[in-house]
């Protein structure tokens, strides 16, 4: 019964804990999940559950990739010609497609740990419980915030990836921004996306009524989300993320968890406990995926990939166009590791753009971390 196989899957998560690289196969996973599935054919859906679940700290989320690993790419050849200071259009000029793609190919091995790309893509996506990958919705949360947003070569490998690779309907995929994305498919007309692929703009908007746990306000407080996440049917959700300075309420910077102020509404993030809930959005179901109630375990991961899209980058922000073209992209599962990471590695120890530490080593502790936990010394993994 369900029970029994969430249990089942709660038990081999828990025991690759503390190794902190799950040995979980995709076999034993899918075969736990087809459990589930049929236990809940006659049922309601496990991805719309009646009371708020809490993510267990340090519990795994995504099952078959190393969550505590980001890996790094710097590479000058991404783009053709060194100019800084300019805009999106400018920019999509001098990328060089072919050089980022290939790239992005080499990041995803990285994170695997395989030379097999089509493999290594796999692994990365995990095909959601009772559906097949024709029938599985992605959600591709962009930041179009301001001057700067997400290159066409960056977000077309992904969808890319998705309909050629996985096997995902290019109907199915949705790019948005909830805030920010009145203007998107006009501003950033994303170029080489696979036909049907849709650019959604604000996609609703962060329309609909959702508890939000500790730390905010004791997690007895709701905010807004958008509805394709709140009701479950988004499968899977992809971050991809500008590397841009901010306020140092959220560690100085803006990266893959504050991009999700365009997925939950931004106004509580701008108000008393501002640096809380950015924390505890980034702890819910509609970001993680469903939660067992009982063990907070994820059961099912729905945020399954970050990336960090620096080919140009800034050490303010979030407003005006880039300072700096540092031709770098960083991957990895674990928003806020992913965040800490290239904050503390990149934009503080290569950049030397200063960032508030204490906000900044919130983003472990409050998932139950500390940098003594992360793999390769606490350092990303270049590629």
């Amino acid at each position: 019964n369900l029970s029994f196989a969430t249990k089942a899957f709660s038990q081999a998560c828990h025991s690759q804990e503390r190794s902190f690289m799950p040995r979980i196969t995709r076999r034993s996973f899918m075969k736990k999940a087809a459990v589930m599935g049929a236990a809940l054919t006659a049922g309601p859906s496990i991805f719309v559950p009646k009371a708020r679940a809490y993510w267990a700290k340090k519990s795994l989320i995504h099952p078959e990739v190393n969550n505590l690993k980001v890996v790094g790419v710097t590479d000058p050849s991404m783009t053709r010609s060194l100019e800084t200071n300019i805009d999106w259009l400018r920019q999509e000029e001098l990328v060089a497609v072919p050089i980022v793609w290939q790239n992005m190919d080499k990041l995803a091995c990285g994170l695997v740990e395989t030379r097999n790309v089509e493999q290594a893509w796999k692994t990365i996506f995990v095909k959601p419980p009772r559906k097949s990958w024709s029938d599985a919705v992605v959600a591709v949360k962009t930041n179009h915030i301001a001057q700067q947003h997400s290159r066409s070569a960056v977000m077309s490998k992904v969808c890319r990836v998705l309909t050629e690779i996985v096997g995902v309907k290019p109907s199915n995929i949705h790019i948005y921004d909830a805030c920010h994305g009145g203007d998107l498919s006009r501003k950033t007309p994303f170029k080489g996306l696979p036909e049907g692929v849709r650019i959604e703009d604000r996609w609703g908007g962060s329309n609909t009524s959702t508890l939000v746990p500790r730390p905010w306000h004791d997690g007895e407080n709701k905010s807004r989300c958008i509805e394709h996440l709140v009701n479950g049917s988004v499968d899977i959700l992809v971050n991809i993320a500008m590397c841009k300075g901010h306020s140092r309420t959220y560690g100085g910077f803006t990266m893959t968890m504050k991009n999700h102020f365009g997925t939950f509404s931004p106004s509580p993030g701008h108000q008393d406990q501002a640096q809380e809930y950015l924390l505890a959005i980034n702890q819910t179901e509609e970001i993680l995926g469903p939660i067992d109630k009982n063990t907070g375990k994820v059961l099912y991961p729905r945020q399954q990939l970050c990336i960090v899209d620096a080919l140009w980058a800034s050490r303010r922000g979030p407003g005006g166009n880039p300072s700096h073209q540092p031709n770098f992209i960083a991957m990895g599962v674990t928003s806020p590791v992913v965040d800490y990471l290239v904050a503390t590695r990149f934009r503080q120890g290569k950049m030397d753009w200063p960032i508030d530490t204490g906000a900044t080593g919130r983003f472990l502790t409050e998932f139950g971390y500390k940098p003594a936990d992360l793999p390769n010394k606490g350092e990303i993994i270049d590629v």
